[in-house]
């Protein structure tokens, strides 16, 4: 029976310089729920022979997004590789998103919180559209998968 799901995730940590608390509270948050409940399902000949579950690392390279899939126990199946071109204005715009919320919760009023919380979770539906379309015919994923990988997709761009 096919397990079409990531029960390993790895980010390479030479692509982060550095991350605070709430960045890492997120990177933490998004590889458990990933973990926990995600769609994976590499589209590939080569993959359709293992079907699942997987590994999965991530990495950035060269302004590319690098999608290193594994069997779960990560012997390596394929590698996917996605200009990142078309995220850059998402991400910068989920990063100062992100920035505003963090200030918020700490002295805007809960209807202040709520509203920015709103403008987050459209930029972030946007991106992991975005990220299903551009995975479409390599992976299949699942709209949750898709945003917990965005997020994660974000933490490998913080530069300092």
């Amino acid at each position: 029976m096919a397990d079409y799901r990531i029960t390993h995730i790895e980010l390479d940590e030479q692509t982060i310089v550095w991350r605070n608390a709430d960045i890492e509270q997120e990177r933490r948050i998004a590889i458990y729920d990933l973990i926990e409940d995600n769609s994976f399902q590499p589209l590939s000949e080569r993959c359709a022979v293992c079907d699942g579950p997987y590994s999965l690392k991530l990495s950035v390279t060269e302004g590319r997004l690098v999608m290193d899939i594994g069997r779960e126990d990560k012997t390596p199946l394929e590698t996917i590789i996605l200009a990142l071109g078309r995220f850059r204005r998402p991400i910068r715009d989920y990063f100062a998103i992100c920035d505003s919320y963090y200030q918020a919760i700490r002295q805007a009023t809960s209807q202040e919180i709520e509203t920015i919380d709103m403008a987050r979770r459209g930029v972030h539906n946007q991106a992991a559209e975005l990220l299903m379309e551009r995975l479409e015919g390599k992976i299949a994923v699942d709209f949750p998968t898709a945003r917990r990988l965005f997020t994660l997709i974000c933490v490998l761009h913080i530069k300092g």
